[in-house]
């Protein structure tokens, strides 16, 4: 499913039906307009080019696909090839953002989540499943869904309920700005103060 970035957008249409594009415009609205955007596992970029583009002062998306990240350039967009799970330190950006794809660091996500928040000057935002369509009831739909997870990469069996995904950002609870289930109610998005926000907040008497 990752092979193509058409067969790869076309699956998640069908998995999330007509809530698709309203929930790539909620993660986006997120987003204060002429900020400088950091995007971990970016996929084929259809946030940054459906949303982001017109949003913001510069943009880099990090994924571990390598085809998705050539398409990228090839259309002058600036990705580049990251395994995220190195522990690596992220580029600095206003912004850093991660929709769908927490699941990815199971069982150690809270740590890709301090790490967005050491890289983010401004706030970070996360997007999550918190009904999963890979444990669908019905066989295909769980089928597609299984298949649509691993990014080539192997694994990514985990994933998270409201309650799990609750429980780790409940470690940053003071730096949440809001949180909120997105159109569909298939994920929750949250919203964390960056460096900027945080340092003020522990000058403030």
């Amino acid at each position: 499913m990752y092979r193509t970035a058409a067969g790869y957008e076309l699956l998640m249409r069908v998995l999330y039906g007509r809530h698709y594009a309203a929930r790539m415009r909620a993660v986006a609205e997120q987003v204060p307009v002429g900020s400088s955007v950091l995007e971990l596992c970016c996929g084929p970029g259809t946030l940054y080019m459906r949303e982001l583009h017109d949003r913001t002062s510069a943009y880099v998306g990090l994924d571990v696909n390598e085809r998705f990240v050539r398409r990228l350039r090839r259309r002058g967009i600036d990705a580049r090839v990251a395994d995220l799970a190195t522990g690596a330190q992220l580029p600095s950006a206003d912004v850093v953002l991660m929709h769908a794809s927490l699941y990815h660091f199971l069982p150690h996500a809270g740590e890709i989540v301090d790490r967005m928040l050491a890289a983010a000057r401004e706030r970070v935002i996360i997007s999550e499943p918190i009904r999963n369509l890979a444990s669908s009831g019905v066989p295909m739909i769980g089928f597609l869904a299984r298949r649509a997870a691993d990014p080539g990469v192997g694994g990514h069996a985990h994933r998270f309920t409201e309650r799990t995904l609750d429980a780790v950002m409940s470690d940053h609870g003071e730096r949440v700005l809001v949180a909120f289930t997105i159109p569909g109610g298939r994920e929750k998005l949250y919203v964390l103060a960056g460096l900027r926000h945080a340092s003020a907040a522990s000058a403030a008497p």
